[in-house]
């Protein structure tokens, strides 16, 4: 009877290409959210980059929008980790951004300042690319949930890193905040340890021409999308703690405003991939980008406590489109996520760095409040764009998932 009861290797290699593989979510999520702590450090910091350097409200745009600009090469790291798998350079990234972002207190220009943020952006466009293609292949049937768990991490990295640099500015000048680094660089050696007996799985493409109209269906409309939230995302990301102290609000009321609205985004990102796996990614896209706009129109006119209720429910619903997103582009493309994947992350971080800059003008000249008001018609704009998506293909829930490497 045990013998019966003994899967064949068949059986078991089905079972596992198959099963959400957890442990190895995990492990890719938690690098996620270390190294996103660190890429969120900008937003606190730049009153005190713009106070320090007296930079004006455009070039403080343009320096997001230097962080953005190695997402030209997600197209190109993506294919090469379809061909070659580099993603042992996911290791590296947690260590190399933890050091340029701790470092920005002490660079003396503008110009040094964008040579900081620009080692920051290639760090995070060698880790973006390869590892959400490695949390689709582990979560097998659920990538919908797994799509949510790794921007779940990134959001909660991007809440708790507000709250360390506000911790920082307080506790260190802010040309001494090197020891900020360290959770960096102990996270990248831990991925060393647990990553470097893991042996690499290259899996056999299909040519990439096979897809191409597939893939052009797929990126007009989402470029539009991401397009268009990009202002809503960029306004209440990068640009939140320097409207509420313009407003009057004190370094540690700004940097918790801000904290609140990404912790909210930690949870609109779990829900959003995992309840688009039951109910459909259109119609779930179709509904929070409807109602994120509003809300931050809400926020921008109320007041006391009601401030607050509204901060939570446009984090919740601005940032749980993103995994929904992801998960359509795992989706469409089963045999190329990693080039899928690279192509979705640079129309992002590109339309992130032209929402920033454009902010800032619109700031410059109209004041930061003004500017917020256009990126939530901006925002609306998104929504008929959703019905444009096409319609998922029948056999990706049966495709193989290759196992992770």
């Amino acid at each position: 009877m045990s013998e019966l009861a003994t899967p064949s290797p068949i059986e078991a290699k089905k079972e596992e290409i198959t099963r959400f593989q957890l442990d190895r979510v995990l492990t890719i999520v938690s690098a996620h959210f270390i190294n996103d702590t660190y890429s969120a450090f900008l937003a606190p910091f730049l009153p005190g980059l713009i106070a320090k350097l007296t930079l004006s409200y455009t070039q403080a745009g343009s320096l997001s929008a230097i962080m953005q600009l190695p997402s030209l090469l997600n197209p190109i790291i993506g294919y090469l980790d379809d061909r070659i798998n580099i993603r042992s350079l996911v290791i590296l990234a947690p260590a190399v951004t933890a050091t340029t972002m701790s470092c920005l207190g002490i660079a003396p220009s503008y110009m040094s300042l964008m040579v900081l943020l620009f080692i920051t952006g290639l760090s995070i466009a060698i880790f973006h690319t390869p590892s959400p293609t490695m949390v689709a292949r582990a979560s097998a049937l659920q990538v919908g949930k797994g799509m949510s768990l790794y921007m779940a991490a990134g959001e909660l990295g991007r809440t708790i890193g507000p709250l360390i640099a506000s911790w920082g500015l307080l506790t260190f000048a802010f040309d001494g905040m090197l020891p900020l680094a360290i959770p960096g660089w102990i996270a990248s050696l831990l991925l060393f340890i647990r990553f470097r007996g893991v042996k690499v799985h290259i899996e056999k493409q299909t040519g990439f021409h096979e897809v191409i109209p597939t893939a052009v269906r797929l990126f007009l409309p989402i470029g539009g999308i991401v397009f268009l939230r990009s202002f809503l995302v960029t306004g209440m990301g990068i640009y939140l703690p320097t409207l509420l102290e313009g407003e009057g609000a004190g370094i540690w009321k700004a940097g918790i405003a801000l904290a609140i609205y990404q912790f909210a985004g930690v949870c609109g990102a779990v829900l959003g991939g995992t309840i688009s796996d039951r109910l459909g990614r259109k119609p779930v896209l179709f509904v929070v980008s409807s109602l994120a706009p509003i809300m931050v129109f809400i926020f921008l006119k109320s007041f006391g406590w009601q401030t607050i209720l509204v901060l939570i429910l446009a984090g919740l619903l601005s940032l749980s489109a993103q995994p929904i997103m992801l998960a359509i582009v795992q989706d469409q493309l089963p045999n190329h996520r990693s080039v899928g994947n690279g192509i979705f992350m640079a129309i992002s971080f590109i339309c992130l760095s032209l929402s920033a800059v454009v902010i800032g003008m619109i700031g410059d000249k109209f004041g930061l409040h003004q500017a917020f008001i256009w990126t939530t018609l901006m925002g609306l704009l998104a929504a008929p764009f959703v019905w444009i998506l096409p319609k998922p293909p029948a056999s990706h829930q049966q495709s193989s998932i290759p196992h992770v490497g």
